[in-house]
Formats: C-alpha cells, sequence, structure tokens
C-alpha cells in the first residue's frame, strides 16, 4: 500500500512567527527541521498504520530546498520530481495522500499565514464557485489519478477546512492562529505524537475514503489584490478577464488548475 505525503511549511509545528519562513534569516534553518520532525511523525504512522512504501514531496515555496535530506527517516522516497510537474510523481498507483503542515485558504480569520499560492498577489481563488485553498487544489490534483486526501496536519484553522472538504479525513491540529503572523503551539512532542497518531489512522480509510472530484470542466475564477498583477495573466490563451481584478478559465482537467498550465509561464 503506497501513501503520497506532500508538505508545506506554515503549518509545521513550532513554527510561530512569520519570520521563521524567511530565507535569509537563521530562524529559516529551525524551520527545516521542524518540517522533518513533522514529516518523519507522518511517515512513521502511515508505516504503522499498514503503509508498504511511503514517499514524500517537498512543495514550500516550490519545493527543492526545504528539506534536509540527511534527517528524513530512511524508510521515505524523496520524489524530486523528475517529470517536472508539480505535483511530482503522484499517480494511480498510490492508494492516499497526507497534507503535512498544512495553512488555511487565503482570507481565513485566525488562520496563521493564510494564502491562497501567493500572499502578495492572489485574493480569493474559486472552483465551480466554491472558494478553494491549496488544501483542496492538491486534494483536486490527487483526485485527477484516483487518489483519496486522507490525513492534514497543520494549524486549527486549516484542520477546520480539511474538515470542511473532505469525509473521511484524519487530522492533527498543531497550533492555532491569534492573528494572521503569530500562532500560539503545543509541545512539539504532543504535535508529534498527534501527527503520528492521525497518520496512522489514517491508513485505515484507504478503500472507504474517495478521491474529491469537482465536476469537470469546472469554472475557475481568481481574483488578484491589484489590476496591474492581473494584466499579464488576462493576455493568456483562454483566460477571460471578468474585470480590473479578475480571470476566469475552464479547466478540462483537474491538473488545469493554475492559469499558467494555459500556455504562460511553467
Amino acid at each position: 500500500m503506497r501513501i503520497y505525503i506532500h508538505t508545506d511549511l506554515e503549518g509545521v509545528s513550532g513554527i510561530d512567527r512569520a519570520e521563521m519562513l524567511d530565507e535569509s534569516t537563521p530562524d529559516y534553518q529551525r524551520a527545516r527541521e521542524l518540517l522533518m520532525g513533522d514529516l518523519n511523525a507522518a511517515v512513521d504512522g502511515a508505516f504503522a498504520g499498514g503503509a508498504t512504501e511511503v514517499t514524500v514531496l517537498d512543495s514550500h515555496g516550490g519545493g527543492g530546498r526545504n528539506f534536509l535530506p540527511d534527517r528524513l527517516d530512511p524508510r521515505a522516497r524523496n520524489d524530486a520530481k523528475p517529470n517536472g510537474k508539480w505535483w511530482g510523481v503522484l499517480d494511480g498507483s498510490f492508494a492516499g495522500t497526507f497534507f503535512v503542515g498544512a495553512h488555511a485558504m487565503a482570507g481565513t480569520q485566525n488562520g496563521f499565514l493564510d494564502h491562497t499560492q501567493s500572499s502578495t498577489h492572489w485574493h480569493d481563488y474559486t472552483v465551480n464557485g466554491r472558494r478553494f485553498g491549496e488544501l483542496a487544489q492538491w486534494a483536486m490534483a490527487a483526485g485527477h489519478f484516483g487518489v483519496p486526501l486522507l490525513m492534514v496536519s497543520g494549524d486549527e484553522a486549516a484542520c477546520a477546512e480539511a474538515r470542511r472538504f473532505f469525509h473521511p479525513v484524519e487530522t492533527a491540529v498543531v497550533k492555532s492562529g491569534a492573528g494572521r503572523n503569530r500562532a500560539e503551539i503545543i509541545d512539539l512532542d504532543a504535535a508529534r505524537a498527534r501527527i503520528f497518531e492521525s497518520a496512522r489512522k489514517a491508513v485505515s480509510h484507504v478503500g472507504v475514503a474517495k478521491p474529491f472530484a469537482p465536476i469537470l470542466p469546472a469554472e475557475i475564477v481568481l481574483r488578484f489584490n491589484r489590476s496591474d498583477y492581473c494584466d499579464d495573466a488576462a493576455g493568456l490563451p483562454g483566460v477571460e478577464r471578468l474585470d480590473a481584478r479578475t480571470i476566469r478559465w475552464v479547466a478540462a482537467s483537474a491538473l488545469d488548475l493554475f492559469y499558467w498550465d494555459l500556455g504562460g509561464r511553467a
């Protein structure tokens, strides 16, 4: 039984300040260490629950620089995205996926570092009229391959979002937002224990949980924070500009979730 673990950084236990994600500061190294601790707890839990293989993906900020490979559980396979796709090597051979280190979608009150893709550029993102964040984006991509989202760890707001979108799903709350830029954390050992147990239980949902599969073709509407952020995107093939800050396109595939997939930048 193969499990695929997608990771982000904002929802990792022990990270309680926005400054910890700044790669130019010493705090970032500590954030990377904390990420590996959460990830290894999820890997361990997946194996304890019956997984026979676990693959992991570094996805924060495009990935490739947040993991500390020498600290990764040696049983796990690190997906370096040899195919160049943002979803990595995820395919239908996996029985389920986890999301470790999740944050809530843009506009979530008391969601620690809430955003969807870009806190600078993006304001709201909807699929078929429903607001999505990165949790639902990842689940929709996994659903394209018939893979259900089984487990989420992150702050309280992210876990609540997961429970609104997916059922059954196991969640591990490792902190709570105090406004947007600060979080109240729990003891690291307790946080890792929650992640382990959620991961272990999540494997039992294989065969019960259904892939997340919104109706296709899907109408995607993206509202930017400023009109100039919208200018370049509005010129892509297949993109309709609705107003100064908003674009719309129709996704034929659950993998066409981003406007650059329609012919812009990779």
